[in-house]
Protein backbone atom coordinates (compact mmCIF):
# COMPACT_ATOMS: atom_id res chain seq x y z
CA UNK A 1 0.00 0.00 0.00
CA UNK A 2 1.14 3.52 -0.72
CA UNK A 3 2.53 5.87 2.34
CA UNK A 4 4.41 8.90 3.08
CA UNK A 5 6.00 9.91 6.27
CA UNK A 6 5.94 14.08 6.48
CA UNK A 7 6.40 16.32 9.07
CA UNK A 8 5.33 19.52 10.01
CA UNK A 9 4.93 22.14 12.41
CA UNK A 10 1.48 20.51 13.71
CA UNK A 11 0.16 17.55 13.69
CA UNK A 12 -3.44 18.80 10.96
CA UNK A 13 -0.33 20.40 8.31
CA UNK A 14 1.57 17.13 8.64
CA UNK A 15 -1.83 15.31 7.51
CA UNK A 16 -2.85 17.58 4.71
CA UNK A 17 0.39 17.76 3.54
CA UNK A 18 0.54 13.97 2.99
CA UNK A 19 -3.29 13.85 1.46
CA UNK A 20 -2.16 15.99 -1.12
CA UNK A 21 0.68 14.11 -1.67
CA UNK A 22 -0.89 11.22 -2.50
CA UNK A 23 -4.27 12.67 -3.83
CA UNK A 24 -6.33 11.07 -1.52
CA UNK A 25 -9.18 12.05 1.20
CA UNK A 26 -8.83 11.27 4.85
CA UNK A 27 -11.82 8.77 4.39
CA UNK A 28 -9.04 6.75 2.02
CA UNK A 29 -6.52 6.80 4.56
CA UNK A 30 -5.30 5.19 7.83
CA UNK A 31 -3.21 7.51 10.15
CA UNK A 32 -0.36 6.85 12.23
CA UNK A 33 1.08 9.37 14.28
CA UNK A 34 4.74 9.02 14.89
CA UNK A 35 5.95 12.27 16.95
CA UNK A 36 3.57 15.13 18.44
CA UNK A 37 4.85 18.30 18.59
CA UNK A 38 7.26 20.02 20.97
CA UNK A 39 7.88 23.92 21.11
CA UNK A 40 10.82 23.18 23.58
CA UNK A 41 13.08 25.07 26.37
CA UNK A 42 11.81 28.29 26.02
CA UNK A 43 10.22 28.20 22.22
CA UNK A 44 13.50 26.69 20.29
CA UNK A 45 15.80 24.06 22.47
CA UNK A 46 14.80 21.17 21.62
CA UNK A 47 11.93 22.06 19.38
CA UNK A 48 10.59 19.17 17.33
CA UNK A 49 7.97 18.83 14.49
CA UNK A 50 5.27 16.70 14.16
CA UNK A 51 5.47 13.51 12.22
CA UNK A 52 3.07 11.19 10.79
CA UNK A 53 3.31 8.19 8.61
CA UNK A 54 -0.07 8.27 5.75
CA UNK A 55 -1.10 4.83 4.69
CA UNK A 56 -3.65 4.89 1.65
CA UNK A 57 -6.20 1.62 2.49
CA UNK A 58 -9.08 2.38 0.00
CA UNK A 59 -7.55 3.86 -3.60
CA UNK A 60 -10.77 5.20 -5.22
CA UNK A 61 -9.47 5.59 -8.66
CA UNK A 62 -7.93 1.85 -8.59
CA UNK A 63 -11.34 0.86 -7.40
CA UNK A 64 -12.71 2.75 -10.59
CA UNK A 65 -9.88 1.31 -12.43
CA UNK A 66 -10.74 -2.20 -11.87
CA UNK A 67 -14.02 -2.55 -12.32
CA UNK A 68 -13.94 -1.11 -15.19
CA UNK A 69 -11.31 -3.12 -17.14
CA UNK A 70 -13.37 -5.90 -15.59
CA UNK A 71 -16.36 -4.47 -17.30
CA UNK A 72 -15.17 -3.53 -20.65
CA UNK A 73 -13.24 -7.22 -20.72
CA UNK A 74 -16.65 -8.61 -20.24
CA UNK A 75 -18.10 -6.49 -23.03
CA UNK A 76 -14.99 -7.29 -24.90
CA UNK A 77 -14.26 -3.71 -26.03
CA UNK A 78 -10.57 -2.43 -26.21
CA UNK A 79 -10.39 1.08 -24.60
CA UNK A 80 -8.53 3.07 -22.58
CA UNK A 81 -9.34 5.10 -18.90
CA UNK A 82 -8.21 8.54 -17.98
CA UNK A 83 -9.23 8.97 -14.53
CA UNK A 84 -8.61 12.59 -12.42
CA UNK A 85 -9.27 12.98 -8.75
CA UNK A 86 -10.03 16.32 -7.55
CA UNK A 87 -10.75 17.14 -3.80
CA UNK A 88 -14.97 15.89 -4.44
CA UNK A 89 -14.93 14.67 -7.95
CA UNK A 90 -13.60 11.35 -9.59
CA UNK A 91 -13.42 11.97 -13.49
CA UNK A 92 -13.29 9.06 -15.95
CA UNK A 93 -13.01 9.43 -19.69
CA UNK A 94 -12.87 6.20 -21.67
CA UNK A 95 -11.58 6.59 -25.07
CA UNK A 96 -12.04 3.29 -27.53
CA UNK A 97 -10.61 2.28 -30.89
CA UNK A 98 -14.23 1.86 -32.30
CA UNK A 99 -17.11 4.08 -32.40
CA UNK A 100 -19.58 1.30 -32.47
CA UNK A 101 -18.62 0.16 -29.22
CA UNK A 102 -18.36 3.57 -27.31
CA UNK A 103 -21.71 3.86 -28.76
CA UNK A 104 -22.97 0.71 -26.52
CA UNK A 105 -20.92 1.76 -23.57
CA UNK A 106 -23.23 5.47 -24.12
CA UNK A 107 -26.77 3.42 -25.00
CA UNK A 108 -30.05 4.98 -25.23
CA UNK A 109 -30.08 8.46 -24.59
CA UNK A 110 -26.82 8.16 -22.04
CA UNK A 111 -28.93 5.40 -20.09
CA UNK A 112 -26.09 2.71 -20.55
CA UNK A 113 -23.57 5.53 -19.54
CA UNK A 114 -25.48 6.73 -16.47
CA UNK A 115 -25.92 3.04 -15.06
CA UNK A 116 -22.33 2.31 -15.20
CA UNK A 117 -21.47 5.86 -13.42
CA UNK A 118 -23.78 4.90 -10.66
CA UNK A 119 -22.07 1.52 -10.33
CA UNK A 120 -18.89 3.04 -10.07
CA UNK A 121 -20.27 5.97 -7.31
CA UNK A 122 -21.84 3.17 -5.32
CA UNK A 123 -18.38 1.42 -5.18
CA UNK A 124 -15.88 4.62 -4.81
CA UNK A 125 -18.66 5.80 -1.97
CA UNK A 126 -18.71 2.51 0.13
CA UNK A 127 -17.99 3.39 3.46
CA UNK A 128 -17.06 7.10 3.05
CA UNK A 129 -18.37 10.07 5.00
CA UNK A 130 -17.86 13.02 2.40
CA UNK A 131 -19.70 12.00 -1.20
CA UNK A 132 -17.32 11.50 -3.76
CA UNK A 133 -18.92 12.73 -7.04
CA UNK A 134 -18.44 10.76 -10.01
CA UNK A 135 -18.77 11.56 -13.45
CA UNK A 136 -18.26 9.27 -16.22
CA UNK A 137 -17.93 10.25 -19.86
CA UNK A 138 -16.76 9.18 -23.49
CA UNK A 139 -16.72 10.56 -27.03
CA UNK A 140 -17.44 13.89 -25.38
CA UNK A 141 -21.06 12.80 -24.91
CA UNK A 142 -22.00 15.00 -21.50
CA UNK A 143 -21.45 18.03 -23.53
CA UNK A 144 -23.05 16.90 -26.44
CA UNK A 145 -25.78 15.92 -24.46
CA UNK A 146 -25.78 19.09 -22.42
CA UNK A 147 -25.94 21.46 -25.77
CA UNK A 148 -28.52 19.42 -27.52
CA UNK A 149 -30.88 19.90 -23.98
CA UNK A 150 -30.51 23.02 -24.23
CA UNK A 151 -31.50 23.82 -27.24
CA UNK A 152 -34.32 21.41 -26.40
CA UNK A 153 -35.62 23.67 -23.51
CA UNK A 154 -35.21 27.11 -25.91
CA UNK A 155 -37.41 25.78 -28.60
CA UNK A 156 -40.20 24.38 -26.03
CA UNK A 157 -40.00 27.30 -24.36
CA UNK A 158 -40.77 29.59 -27.49
CA UNK A 159 -43.51 26.41 -27.85
CA UNK A 160 -45.20 27.18 -24.83
CA UNK A 161 -44.98 30.99 -25.23
CA UNK A 162 -46.65 30.61 -28.71
CA UNK A 163 -49.38 28.14 -27.68
CA UNK A 164 -49.35 29.78 -24.20
CA UNK A 165 -49.99 26.23 -23.01
CA UNK A 166 -47.71 23.83 -20.68
CA UNK A 167 -45.25 21.73 -22.62
CA UNK A 168 -44.23 18.24 -20.99
CA UNK A 169 -41.10 16.98 -22.16
CA UNK A 170 -39.57 13.27 -21.75
CA UNK A 171 -38.29 11.68 -18.71
CA UNK A 172 -34.96 12.52 -17.82
CA UNK A 173 -32.65 11.65 -14.85
CA UNK A 174 -31.90 14.30 -12.14
CA UNK A 175 -28.86 15.77 -14.33
CA UNK A 176 -30.54 16.57 -16.97
CA UNK A 177 -33.42 17.89 -15.72
CA UNK A 178 -31.33 20.22 -14.16
CA UNK A 179 -29.66 21.25 -17.51
CA UNK A 180 -33.24 22.12 -18.74
CA UNK A 181 -34.18 24.27 -15.10
CA UNK A 182 -30.79 26.20 -15.50
CA UNK A 183 -31.40 26.71 -19.25
CA UNK A 184 -34.73 28.61 -18.98
CA UNK A 185 -34.09 30.00 -15.41
CA UNK A 186 -33.44 33.50 -17.15
CA UNK A 187 -36.58 33.31 -19.40
CA UNK A 188 -38.86 35.78 -17.75
CA UNK A 189 -42.14 34.60 -19.52
CA UNK A 190 -41.55 30.85 -18.51
CA UNK A 191 -41.17 28.94 -15.30
CA UNK A 192 -40.26 25.58 -15.03
CA UNK A 193 -40.83 22.36 -12.68
CA UNK A 194 -40.89 18.85 -12.47
CA UNK A 195 -43.56 16.26 -12.26
CA UNK A 196 -44.01 12.49 -11.65
CA UNK A 197 -42.27 9.63 -10.24
CA UNK A 198 -38.33 8.52 -11.05
CA UNK A 199 -37.32 7.24 -13.49
CA UNK A 200 -40.45 8.97 -15.33
CA UNK A 201 -39.71 12.07 -13.72
CA UNK A 202 -39.61 15.07 -16.90
CA UNK A 203 -40.03 18.60 -16.85
CA UNK A 204 -43.07 21.02 -17.98
CA UNK A 205 -42.25 24.14 -19.35
CA UNK A 206 -44.98 27.16 -18.71
CA UNK A 207 -46.17 30.46 -19.23
CA UNK A 208 -45.07 32.51 -16.01
CA UNK A 209 -48.25 34.32 -15.22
Amino acid sequence: MKSVVISSKTVQDAINESLKQLNVDRDDVTIEILDEPNKGFLGFIGAKDAKVKVTVNKDVVKQAENFLHALLNKMEIKAELKINKTLDTLNIEIIGENEDDMGAIIGKRGNTLDSIQYLISLIVNKDREDYLKVILDTENYRKKREETLIRLAKKMAGKSKRTRKKVKLEPMNPYERRIIHSALQSDPYVKTFSEGKEPYRKVVIDINK
